[in-house]
């Protein structure tokens, strides 16, 4: 009887260990690969930013990571380059942008065996609306995708604010699509370049307001920001993939100046455009929420994620500690550092309130600058 039981516990212990070690070595089983949206992974932006940041991931922690590029920018090719991934035997799945939301739909329910992660893909993409806007069917998330959504009228706020209280007074924004993340980006901005002009008492900020219909440099967008940099035009924030290098080719010629999107982009459009051309970026946390949902799948703690949609912000009142935020900054006597905290704090505390209605005019947001909304190009 002893024998008996000394094999039983034996067995059991031995059942433990390979438990434990099939715990601690999750990482072991991850093969991930991202599937680019609309550009590519040298965009220096949205894509970029979340290929470094899963590259990064896997070679700290010796995992298998590829990434895909679909064929077009279609709903059926980014559904070829995800079931690609899976046949290739990539089990976890990273796509970043709002453009992946029918992919999303037509793969996760089907493979409940692989992890999804959608960033910047919200239940606004998701949802099945009408003609008039109403909401026909709330899209369920499975247990095996986790979306991010994020903040960005809060870093637009910043960075209108910080561009008016630096002392520039006629501002443009340049959006690239007019889809809801760049929409929020551009409102926040409006809102924030409102308020800081209202704090000084001014009354001759003027805005110019564009979407370039594109997430690259095309003729007619640089030809627009000539137009804006050649006239009064002192500095753009350019929110939309590689659409920056439209303005900042016109910046560079005219010594405007540019504030950059998504992520720090001080040491890419300096380094091609010139030491001083980026004033600021308004920042989301990309590499951060990548970082967070890869550990936890190695780690065999994705559950606490999956099935959920997040909209990231705030989450203190330490600018670094948010998933919104500015990057290098150009402080001076008008804006400096402890400025952009006491900013932030009114923020996170609730003191300051920034609205993400994008249903409404961009120059109804203005109650104090002049909004010259130019629309979008074709």
């Amino acid at each position: 009887m002893k024998k008996v039981l000394v094999l039983i516990l034996a067995l059991t212990l031995a059942l433990s260990l390979v438990a434990c070690g099939g715990e601690k070595d999750g990482a072991a089983d991850m093969k991930v690969a991202m599937i680019t949206d609309y550009g590519d992974i040298t965009d220096q932006s949205f894509n970029q930013t979340t290929y470094e940041a899963c590259k990064a991931f896997a070679d700290s922690n010796s995992v298998d990571f590829k990434y895909y590029k679909p064929a077009s920018d279609s709903d059926a090719d980014r559904i070829t380059m995800i079931e690609t991934a899976i046949n290739d035997g990539y089990n976890v799945i990273v796509m970043p942008g709002y453009a992946f939301a029918n992919a999303v739909k037509a793969t996760a329910g089907e493979y409940s065996d692989v992890t999804f992660i959608a960033l910047d893909v919200g239940h606004g993409d998701l949802d099945t609306y009408d003609d008039n806007g109403n909401l026909v069917e709330e899209y369920k998330v499975p247990s095996n995708l986790y979306c991010a959504t994020y903040q960005e009228e809060l870093c637009g706020y910043m960075a209108g604010y910080a561009a008016v209280k630096l002392g520039y007074k006629h501002i443009g924004f340049l959006g690239g699509m007019r889809v809801p993340a760049v929409q929020r980006y551009g409102y926040g901005y409006v809102q924030g370049a409102d308020a800081a002009a209202k704090e000084l008492g001014l009354t001759d900020v003027t805005l110019k307001y564009l979407y370039g219909g594109a997430f690259g440099p095309k003729p007619e967008i640089k030809a627009a920001m000539d137009t804006w940099c050649q006239g009064d035009t002192e500095i753009i924030f350019a929110a939309g993939g590689g659409i920056y290098i439209s303005a900042a080719e016109a910046a560079q010629s005219t010594g405007k100046k540019l504030i950059g999107v998504d992520t720090d982009q001080k040491g890419i459009i300096d380094g091609a455009y010139g030491e001083g051309i980026t004033v600021s970026s308004a920042m989301k946390g990309l590499a951060p929420t990548v970082q967070t949902l890869l550990t936890a799948v190695a780690e065999g703690k994705f559950s606490d994620y999956g099935g959920k949609v997040d909209t990231l912000g705030l989450v203190s009142a330490t600018p670094s500690e948010n998933y919104v935020q500015l990057g290098t900054t150009q402080w001076s006597d008008g804006f400096t550092e402890d400025d952009y905290n006491a900013l932030v704090k009114a923020m996170f505390d609730g003191t300051i309130k920034v609205s993400n209605d994008i249903t409404v005019s961009v120059s109804s947001l203005a109650t104090t600058i002049t909004v010259d909304d130019q629309g979008a190009l074709a």
